[in-house]
């Protein structure tokens, strides 16, 4: 499979590495591939290849990371963090050279070094507030990364979610964070990449922050940019993860829209992502593994965690803090269902947050063993490759893993968008993807999205922007 069905994709690629720059109406260059190719074949095969490498991410990493060769493509990482969608971009080099990370930009220092420990290259400390302010600077750190222009470019910004996040929503959009999302929109208009890839939670989708959307489409189409908008269960994709993100992407030319390619039968599990770890006691770190450790917790919580039943149990309803207890007393049946749940073995986690590593904050103890998550099990469900390093405090690891894009999402979206640069489509094949906000909240959409035919209505969501 090294490179069986990459090869078409590979043969078109060399083809197109020689790019033309060419007017637009508007006065404007953009870049344009020629020689149009077998469209179909190439796409069959980028995301066949995306669908192995997701499933394989770990020797695919392996390989990526002894690969010497460099990439055609140059990818810089805005708001990179712990390197979630770079480690996605990465592992595709372990299919064959495609991809060369150039240059990465964020202002979390811990974040940084578990990036530069990983990846190999050392993020800019820079704001990209600053960044779009003062083009110049911007220029400056571009030309000192090495950049080739007549190579394409893949531009990526995942800017900080709490913002936008469902649990912030009485701030409003007076958070500041939240002009980062145009502000990249905006630096993606003023670099031209080839390609540019936005993710956010889907609370970005809601009418109090969809001024924003609407901002950053604006500015990308009169760039002269094809957008698509959708969410997406991390689920489809490999992620052993229920996990619904918002991602936008642009092409300067039409393309199909991003797809998984799981059911909900096939989804991976709790016990395929971590039930071959060592068993470990609370605060105990694992020998073999310093990642694999939780938190040590107090004895009050062991006792809580003790009555749990095993294998995706609830807290029983007379246990727990007497908060709880109180909650479920005023109305009458169960409350916070998920405060100090269990995962069941055979299903996907929930949604791993920076708050993981307590069980007071969700479904966050092991099926199993009497303790709360380690850092190497949030990184294993948030599809992390199995040997990441991860700097800094114990809150520090999970916060940098529960922000992070699952690797298993981005190495699927690594081919294929390869394989949709490589393959246009006509302009009237083009999706727009979701064109009005949900409504005030999307938690509400939630339970729908998890039925049995979640997928299909996730893809009807996408085309449509409804769900009826």
């Amino acid at each position: 499979m090294k490179n069986a069905n990459l090869r078409p994709l590979l043969n078109e690629l060399r083809l197109r590495s020689r790019l033309t720059r060419r007017t637009g109406s508007a006065g404007r260059k953009r870049r344009d591939w020629i020689e149009r190719g077998n469209s179909v074949r190439i796409r069959e095969s980028a995301r066949s290849c995306a669908a192995y490498l997701s499933l394989n991410l770990d020797r695919r990493w392996e390989d990526a990371k002894r690969e010497t060769e460099s990439g055609f493509i140059d990818v810089i990482d805005m708001f990179s963090g712990c390197g979630g969608m770079s480690v996605g971009f990465r592992a595709a080099n372990g299919l064959a050279p495609i991809y060369r990370h150039i240059m990465a930009v964020d202002i979390d220092e811990v974040a940084n070094k578990t990036y530069e420990a990983n990846i190999g290259l050392k993020p800019m400390n820079e704001s990209v507030a600053g960044l779009r302010a003062n083009k110049s600077r911007l220029r400056s750190l571009i030309r000192a990364s090495g950049r080739n222009e007549k190579r394409p470019l893949v531009l990526i910004g995942c800017a900080p979610c709490q913002g936008f996040s469902s649990h912030r929503n009485s701030e409003g959009q007076g958070d500041e964070r939240n002009s980062l999302f145009v502000d990249f929109a905006r630096i993606a208009a003023n670099l031209r990449p080839a390609a540019v890839v936005i993710e956010n939670v889907p609370e970005l989708l809601t009418t109090k922050y969809w001024p924003y959307v609407t901002e950053a489409k604006r500015i990308l189409k009169a760039s002269g940019y094809s957008v698509h908008l959708g969410v997406y269960n991390m689920a489809d994709f490999g992620v052993p993860q229920e996990r619904f993100r918002a991602v936008m992407l642009a092409l300067p030319q039409p393309f199909l829209p991003l797809r998984g390619f799981l059911n909900r039968s096939q989804y991976r599990s709790v016990r395929t992502a971590i039930g071959a770890l060592p068993k470990i006691r609370a605060g105990e770190i694992c020998p073999t593994d310093p990642m694999h450790y939780s938190a040590g917790h107090q004895e009050s919580t062991l006792e809580v965690i003790r009555a749990v039943p095993k294998d995706g149990g609830n807290r029983p309803p007379d246990v727990g803090p007497p908060c709880l207890v109180r909650a479920r007393e005023r109305q009458g049946r169960g409350a916070y269902d998920d405060v100090y749940g269990r995962l069941a073995w055979d299903k996907p986690a929930i949604t791993i947050t920076a708050y993981a590593r307590n069980p007071a904050s969700g479904r966050f103890i092991h099926p199993h063993q009497d303790r709360g998550l380690s850092v190497r099990e949030a990184a294993l469900l948030q599809g992390f490759p199995k040997n990441y390093v991860f700097a800094g405090s114990l809150d520090e690891r999970f916060r940098q893993i529960g922000n992070a894009v699952p690797p298993k999402f981005s190495s699927y979206l690594a081919l294929y968008l390869l394989g949709e640069l490589l393959s246009p489509i006509p302009v009237s094949e083009m999706q727009s993807g979701i064109l009005s906000p949900v409504g005030a909240s999307f938690s509400r959409l939630i339970p729908s999205l998890k039925s049995g035919h979640g997928s299909d209505v996730l893809q009807q969501f996408n085309a449509s922007g409804s769900i009826r």
